[in-house]
Protein backbone atom coordinates (compact mmCIF):
# COMPACT_ATOMS: atom_id res chain seq x y z
CA UNK A 1 0.00 0.00 0.00
CA UNK A 2 1.48 3.36 -1.08
CA UNK A 3 0.97 6.28 1.18
CA UNK A 4 0.75 10.09 -0.12
CA UNK A 5 3.65 12.04 1.25
CA UNK A 6 1.86 15.88 0.61
CA UNK A 7 1.77 15.84 4.40
CA UNK A 8 2.32 14.08 7.52
CA UNK A 9 -1.23 14.76 9.19
CA UNK A 10 -3.01 16.50 11.61
CA UNK A 11 -2.46 16.48 15.14
CA UNK A 12 -5.88 16.14 17.56
CA UNK A 13 -4.38 18.78 19.72
CA UNK A 14 -3.41 15.98 22.44
CA UNK A 15 -6.83 15.09 22.94
CA UNK A 16 -8.41 12.09 21.01
CA UNK A 17 -11.87 10.87 21.58
CA UNK A 18 -13.80 8.29 19.91
CA UNK A 19 -16.67 5.66 20.46
CA UNK A 20 -16.83 2.23 20.19
CA UNK A 21 -20.42 0.13 21.04
CA UNK A 22 -21.58 2.12 24.08
CA UNK A 23 -17.88 3.06 25.32
CA UNK A 24 -16.55 6.59 24.75
CA UNK A 25 -12.72 6.63 24.78
CA UNK A 26 -10.46 9.76 25.77
CA UNK A 27 -6.44 9.42 25.15
CA UNK A 28 -5.24 12.73 26.73
CA UNK A 29 -1.43 13.26 25.76
CA UNK A 30 -1.07 16.63 28.11
CA UNK A 31 -1.79 17.08 31.30
CA UNK A 32 -3.04 20.67 30.08
CA UNK A 33 -6.13 18.94 28.68
CA UNK A 34 -7.28 17.08 31.55
CA UNK A 35 -10.06 19.68 31.82
CA UNK A 36 -11.28 19.44 28.42
CA UNK A 37 -11.18 15.66 28.99
CA UNK A 38 -13.45 15.92 32.14
CA UNK A 39 -15.99 18.01 30.36
CA UNK A 40 -16.06 15.84 27.47
CA UNK A 41 -16.19 12.88 29.92
CA UNK A 42 -18.93 14.17 31.74
CA UNK A 43 -20.52 14.77 28.34
CA UNK A 44 -20.20 10.93 27.04
CA UNK A 45 -21.78 9.55 30.55
CA UNK A 46 -24.66 11.79 30.54
CA UNK A 47 -25.42 10.61 26.90
CA UNK A 48 -25.33 6.92 28.23
CA UNK A 49 -22.12 6.24 27.60
CA UNK A 50 -19.01 4.15 29.50
CA UNK A 51 -16.18 6.24 29.60
CA UNK A 52 -12.31 4.85 29.44
CA UNK A 53 -9.37 7.51 29.81
CA UNK A 54 -5.52 6.86 29.66
CA UNK A 55 -2.79 8.86 28.07
CA UNK A 56 0.40 10.20 29.32
CA UNK A 57 -1.70 13.09 30.33
CA UNK A 58 -3.10 11.38 33.39
CA UNK A 59 -0.25 9.56 34.49
CA UNK A 60 0.28 12.05 36.73
CA UNK A 61 -3.07 12.94 37.90
CA UNK A 62 -4.74 9.50 37.82
CA UNK A 63 -7.28 10.62 39.80
CA UNK A 64 -8.46 13.45 38.22
CA UNK A 65 -11.03 11.59 35.98
CA UNK A 66 -11.69 8.62 38.08
CA UNK A 67 -15.79 10.03 39.16
CA UNK A 68 -16.37 10.13 35.22
CA UNK A 69 -13.96 7.69 33.65
CA UNK A 70 -12.71 4.25 34.39
CA UNK A 71 -8.87 5.18 34.34
CA UNK A 72 -5.91 3.13 32.71
CA UNK A 73 -6.02 -0.34 31.11
CA UNK A 74 -4.24 -0.51 27.14
CA UNK A 75 -5.61 0.19 24.15
CA UNK A 76 -3.05 -0.57 21.04
CA UNK A 77 -2.34 2.03 18.36
CA UNK A 78 -4.01 5.00 20.64
CA UNK A 79 -1.76 6.64 18.68
CA UNK A 80 -3.34 6.68 15.57
CA UNK A 81 -6.48 8.36 16.85
CA UNK A 82 -4.08 11.17 17.55
CA UNK A 83 -2.82 11.52 14.08
CA UNK A 84 -4.04 8.96 11.39
CA UNK A 85 -0.67 9.26 9.93
CA UNK A 86 0.94 8.33 13.47
CA UNK A 87 2.59 4.61 14.42
CA UNK A 88 4.79 3.48 17.32
CA UNK A 89 7.56 0.76 16.70
CA UNK A 90 9.16 0.78 20.53
CA UNK A 91 8.18 2.16 23.91
CA UNK A 92 10.52 3.53 26.49
CA UNK A 93 13.37 5.04 26.66
CA UNK A 94 16.84 4.05 28.87
CA UNK A 95 18.35 7.54 29.33
CA UNK A 96 15.74 8.74 31.85
CA UNK A 97 15.83 12.82 31.71
CA UNK A 98 13.87 14.58 34.75
CA UNK A 99 11.93 16.35 33.11
CA UNK A 100 10.36 13.73 30.59
CA UNK A 101 7.49 11.55 31.24
CA UNK A 102 8.62 8.71 29.29
CA UNK A 103 10.91 6.66 31.73
CA UNK A 104 8.37 7.10 34.37
CA UNK A 105 5.50 5.56 32.36
CA UNK A 106 7.36 3.39 29.95
CA UNK A 107 10.39 2.41 32.07
CA UNK A 108 14.30 2.53 30.99
CA UNK A 109 13.91 -0.54 28.95
CA UNK A 110 12.23 -0.88 25.80
CA UNK A 111 9.41 -2.66 24.87
CA UNK A 112 9.08 -3.64 21.12
CA UNK A 113 6.46 -3.51 18.67
CA UNK A 114 7.27 -5.56 16.10
CA UNK A 115 4.15 -5.76 14.03
CA UNK A 116 3.50 -2.17 14.23
CA UNK A 117 1.26 -0.50 11.87
CA UNK A 118 3.91 1.28 9.25
CA UNK A 119 2.73 4.92 8.88
CA UNK A 120 4.59 8.03 7.43
CA UNK A 121 5.15 9.25 11.12
CA UNK A 122 7.09 7.53 13.68
CA UNK A 123 6.91 8.52 17.10
CA UNK A 124 9.42 6.20 19.28
CA UNK A 125 11.09 8.17 22.13
CA UNK A 126 14.90 7.07 20.69
CA UNK A 127 15.32 5.41 17.39
CA UNK A 128 19.28 5.32 17.63
CA UNK A 129 19.58 3.51 21.00
CA UNK A 130 17.37 0.66 20.00
CA UNK A 131 19.28 -2.34 19.20
CA UNK A 132 21.16 -2.46 15.75
CA UNK A 133 18.66 -5.56 14.88
CA UNK A 134 15.45 -3.76 16.06
CA UNK A 135 16.30 -0.42 14.22
CA UNK A 136 17.11 -2.99 10.51
CA UNK A 137 13.91 -4.49 11.62
CA UNK A 138 12.02 -0.98 12.12
CA UNK A 139 13.90 0.16 8.58
CA UNK A 140 12.52 -3.09 6.73
CA UNK A 141 9.10 -2.65 7.42
CA UNK A 142 8.78 0.59 5.76
CA UNK A 143 10.86 -0.80 2.61
CA UNK A 144 8.90 -3.86 2.55
CA UNK A 145 5.93 -1.96 2.51
CA UNK A 146 6.77 1.22 0.16
CA UNK A 147 5.27 3.58 3.34
CA UNK A 148 7.67 6.85 3.13
CA UNK A 149 9.00 8.10 6.46
CA UNK A 150 8.17 11.62 6.55
CA UNK A 151 9.23 12.49 9.95
CA UNK A 152 10.87 10.40 13.03
CA UNK A 153 8.86 12.63 15.35
CA UNK A 154 10.72 12.17 18.59
CA UNK A 155 14.05 11.95 17.31
CA UNK A 156 17.34 10.11 18.14
CA UNK A 157 19.38 10.63 20.77
CA UNK A 158 22.51 12.69 20.63
CA UNK A 159 24.81 9.66 22.41
CA UNK A 160 24.19 7.04 20.54
CA UNK A 161 23.57 9.28 17.03
CA UNK A 162 26.63 8.18 14.92
CA UNK A 163 27.76 7.83 11.44
CA UNK A 164 26.23 4.22 11.47
CA UNK A 165 22.67 5.31 12.44
CA UNK A 166 23.23 8.13 9.97
CA UNK A 167 23.70 4.76 7.26
CA UNK A 168 20.97 3.29 7.95
CA UNK A 169 18.20 5.45 8.53
CA UNK A 170 19.31 7.77 5.48
CA UNK A 171 17.73 4.84 3.27
CA UNK A 172 13.92 5.63 4.70
CA UNK A 173 14.16 9.07 6.17
CA UNK A 174 12.88 11.41 4.20
CA UNK A 175 12.12 13.91 7.02
CA UNK A 176 14.64 16.11 9.11
CA UNK A 177 16.84 14.79 11.45
CA UNK A 178 15.85 15.55 15.03
CA UNK A 179 17.14 15.55 18.58
CA UNK A 180 17.38 17.44 21.52
CA UNK A 181 20.17 19.56 23.08
CA UNK A 182 18.53 19.68 26.45
CA UNK A 183 21.53 20.93 28.84
CA UNK A 184 25.06 21.84 28.36
CA UNK A 185 26.24 17.93 29.54
CA UNK A 186 25.35 17.09 25.73
CA UNK A 187 27.03 19.96 24.42
CA UNK A 188 29.72 17.60 22.45
CA UNK A 189 27.40 15.05 21.76
CA UNK A 190 25.08 17.66 19.73
CA UNK A 191 27.87 18.97 18.24
CA UNK A 192 29.54 15.76 16.59
CA UNK A 193 26.39 15.03 15.52
CA UNK A 194 25.93 17.87 13.90
CA UNK A 195 29.14 18.55 12.33
CA UNK A 196 28.97 14.96 10.68
CA UNK A 197 25.17 15.80 9.49
CA UNK A 198 26.75 19.03 7.57
CA UNK A 199 29.62 16.97 6.31
CA UNK A 200 26.90 14.75 4.34
CA UNK A 201 25.62 17.69 3.04
CA UNK A 202 22.11 18.33 5.22
CA UNK A 203 20.85 21.16 4.70
CA UNK A 204 19.77 23.35 8.20
CA UNK A 205 16.31 23.05 7.16
CA UNK A 206 16.93 19.42 7.13
CA UNK A 207 19.18 19.21 11.09
CA UNK A 208 15.93 20.40 14.00
CA UNK A 209 16.72 20.32 17.18
CA UNK A 210 14.53 20.38 20.48
CA UNK A 211 16.64 22.76 22.61
CA UNK A 212 15.25 22.81 26.33
CA UNK A 213 14.69 26.40 27.44
CA UNK A 214 14.01 27.37 31.13
CA UNK A 215 15.19 24.46 32.50
CA UNK A 216 18.78 26.59 33.06
CA UNK A 217 19.47 30.42 33.74
CA UNK A 218 18.97 32.25 30.32
CA UNK A 219 22.34 32.45 29.65
CA UNK A 220 22.84 28.75 29.21
CA UNK A 221 20.18 28.04 27.29
CA UNK A 222 20.69 31.03 24.68
CA UNK A 223 23.95 29.76 24.80
CA UNK A 224 22.62 26.62 23.63
CA UNK A 225 20.44 27.82 20.71
CA UNK A 226 23.21 30.12 19.72
CA UNK A 227 25.42 27.27 19.31
CA UNK A 228 22.79 24.93 17.23
CA UNK A 229 22.59 27.72 14.76
CA UNK A 230 26.59 28.00 14.60
CA UNK A 231 26.71 24.43 14.26
CA UNK A 232 24.76 25.04 10.94
CA UNK A 233 21.22 23.87 12.28
CA UNK A 234 17.79 25.03 13.26
CA UNK A 235 16.56 25.23 17.04
CA UNK A 236 13.07 24.43 18.16
CA UNK A 237 12.90 25.77 21.47
CA UNK A 238 10.51 23.90 24.59
CA UNK A 239 9.84 25.87 27.36
CA UNK A 240 10.31 24.03 30.49
CA UNK A 241 6.55 22.76 31.96
CA UNK A 242 6.01 20.66 34.97
CA UNK A 243 4.78 16.96 34.01
CA UNK A 244 1.38 17.72 36.30
CA UNK A 245 0.51 21.39 34.75
CA UNK A 246 -3.08 21.82 34.59
CA UNK A 247 -2.57 25.03 32.15
CA UNK A 248 -0.21 25.05 28.95
CA UNK A 249 2.27 27.98 30.53
CA UNK A 250 5.89 27.55 31.04
CA UNK A 251 7.67 27.26 34.48
CA UNK A 252 9.91 29.83 35.18
CA UNK A 253 12.95 28.98 37.11
CA UNK A 254 16.49 30.52 37.92
CA UNK A 255 16.31 33.90 35.89
CA UNK A 256 13.56 33.02 33.60
CA UNK A 257 9.74 34.79 33.51
CA UNK A 258 7.35 33.14 31.83
CA UNK A 259 6.99 36.48 29.26
CA UNK A 260 10.92 35.60 28.68
CA UNK A 261 10.54 32.21 28.28
CA UNK A 262 7.41 32.87 25.80
CA UNK A 263 9.54 35.48 24.10
CA UNK A 264 12.53 33.56 23.54
CA UNK A 265 10.34 30.45 22.07
CA UNK A 266 8.57 32.47 19.60
CA UNK A 267 11.60 33.89 18.82
CA UNK A 268 13.03 30.75 18.09
CA UNK A 269 10.59 29.15 16.59
CA UNK A 270 9.24 32.10 14.45
CA UNK A 271 12.97 31.90 12.95
CA UNK A 272 13.06 35.68 13.59
CA UNK A 273 16.61 34.90 14.68
CA UNK A 274 17.65 34.74 10.82
CA UNK A 275 16.66 38.62 10.98
CA UNK A 276 17.53 40.45 14.37
CA UNK A 277 19.16 39.26 17.50
CA UNK A 278 16.92 38.65 20.60
CA UNK A 279 16.93 42.34 21.52
CA UNK A 280 15.89 43.79 18.54
CA UNK A 281 13.26 41.20 18.41
CA UNK A 282 11.72 42.42 21.97
CA UNK A 283 12.65 45.95 21.02
CA UNK A 284 10.23 45.34 18.15
CA UNK A 285 7.32 43.68 20.21
CA UNK A 286 7.76 46.23 23.11
CA UNK A 287 7.65 49.34 20.26
CA UNK A 288 5.24 47.96 17.66
CA UNK A 289 7.42 48.53 14.79
CA UNK A 290 7.57 46.73 12.04
CA UNK A 291 11.35 44.52 11.99
CA UNK A 292 11.98 43.83 8.58
CA UNK A 293 14.07 40.91 6.88
CA UNK A 294 16.78 41.73 4.66
CA UNK A 295 15.04 40.86 1.48
CA UNK A 296 12.32 43.34 2.47
CA UNK A 297 9.45 41.41 4.20
CA UNK A 298 7.94 42.78 7.06
CA UNK A 299 8.38 39.95 9.90
CA UNK A 300 5.31 41.55 12.14
CA UNK A 301 2.01 42.82 11.53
Amino acid sequence: MKVATDNTGAWSGGLAEWTEGDTAYLSIAFTWRLNDAFARASWYRQAGYKVRAGGPGIFTRKHFLAEVADIGGDYPDAVWRHNPRATIASRGCPVGCWFCIVPKMEGKVFTELPDFPVRPVLCDNNLSALSETYQHHIIGRYLDTGVPLLDANSGFEPRTFDRWVYRRWSVINRGPWRFAYDDKAERPYVERCMRMLRGKGVSPRKMQVYTLIGNEPIAACLDRIKEVIGWGGEPYAQPFMKLNALERRPHARFDWTERRLLEVQRWVNGRYWKYTDLDGYRASIRSGRRAVSPDGAGMFT
